[in-house]
């Protein structure tokens, strides 16, 4: 689809209501902080998720006030997380970063950080081998997460930040996170309050998950539903399977199914499109955006 088809839904449907539509800067790359600002405010699209990648770019200050004079809002902040370090050395680094990049959340104006919680010590990169002598212990890596955030969950609290955990696809359990299915999320978070430590629906990484409407509805009963993040799950795997990502309607999953689950917990946040694809990143913005917009119209939206 192309952005031709923005043009298509308001036809078919009068104009779309993209109220809680949220452009991940992730799905532009190319795009500066600056960039993504005015195209989403060209879009009518109410709110950004930033990453920290273009945050640091703009400067945390300018970035905060491009938002802000454009009249967005920002939807998250990506992100804290990578917490299973076995030395001490990466225990603290991890816990300064994280501070960090609580006080960026703050400072942009979102209570919501995503965490992506990092894989095994093993890895030598994310995408890259294994340390053949490397920490390979998964119960012990996820029994550091929770340290870790036990240990930030104080000072998220006194800037009004929350943690929201993110489960990833189990592709990724090796070097990105040891947490794969919203309900290990849940369960992370449990001991925690719920306005400190959440979960975000990422339907790239949980879509596969047979248990995933009755961990939908614990998340929304506990008051953890912090953020829904769409695209959808394409085939063939691009050799980097993080790039396989796509557009809502190229793959596979339900979103109108999803959708619902995730609305009838109450949840009336925003919901962010965020695309890793390389064949995206290289098409103009706004179309990019506009193909976006358009999707959301017509997958994701109705079931709101």
């Amino acid at each position: 689809m192309t952005s031709t088809d923005a043009t298509t839904t308001r036809a078919a449907g009068g104009v779309p209501d993209l109220s809680r539509l949220s452009l991940n800067t992730a799905t532009t790359k190319a795009w500066t902080l600056q960039q993504a600002v005015e195209g989403a405010a060209r879009a009518g699209l109410p709110a950004l998720g930033l990453w920290r990648d273009r945050v640091a770019e703009a400067g945390l200050q300018r970035s905060a006030r491009l938002v802000r004079e454009a009249g967005l809002r920002v939807s998250s902040l990506c992100r804290g997380g990578f917490l299973t370090a076995a030395d001490d050395d990466g225990k603290r680094a991890a816990v300064e970063d994280n501070k960090a990049a609580i006080v960026e959340a703050a400072t942009l104006g979102t209570r919501e950080l995503i965490m992506v919680v990092g894989g095994l010590p093993a890895a030598t990169a994310p995408g890259g081998p294994a340390r053949r002598a490397g920490d390979k212990d998964l119960v012990a890596a996820r029994g550091r997460v929770a340290d870790r955030v036990g240990e930030l969950v104080p000072f998220a609290a006194e800037h009004g930040v929350r943690l929201v955990l993110e489960a990833l696809h189990p592709i990724f359990a090796a070097d990105r996170a040891v947490l794969s299915t919203l309900g290990q999320c849940l369960d992370l978070a449990e001991p925690f309050p719920p306005e400190t430590v959440g979960v975000v629906v990422d339907t790239y990484h949980v879509w596969w998950d047979p248990a995933l409407a009755a961990q939908v509805a614990r998340a929304g009963a506990q008051g953890r539903l912090a953020s829904y993040q769409v695209c959808d799950w394409i085939l063939p795997l691009a050799a980097d399977p993080l790039l396989s990502r796509g557009y809502m309607g190229d793959g596979y999953i339900d979103f109108p199914t999803i959708t619902a689950w995730v609305s009838e917990t109450g949840y009336t946040g925003d919901v962010e499109v965020e695309i890793f694809n390389q064949e995206i990143w290289d098409t103009p913005g706004d179309e990019v955006v506009a193909t976006v917009a358009a999707r959301y119209a017509e997958l994701v939206q109705p079931s709101l």
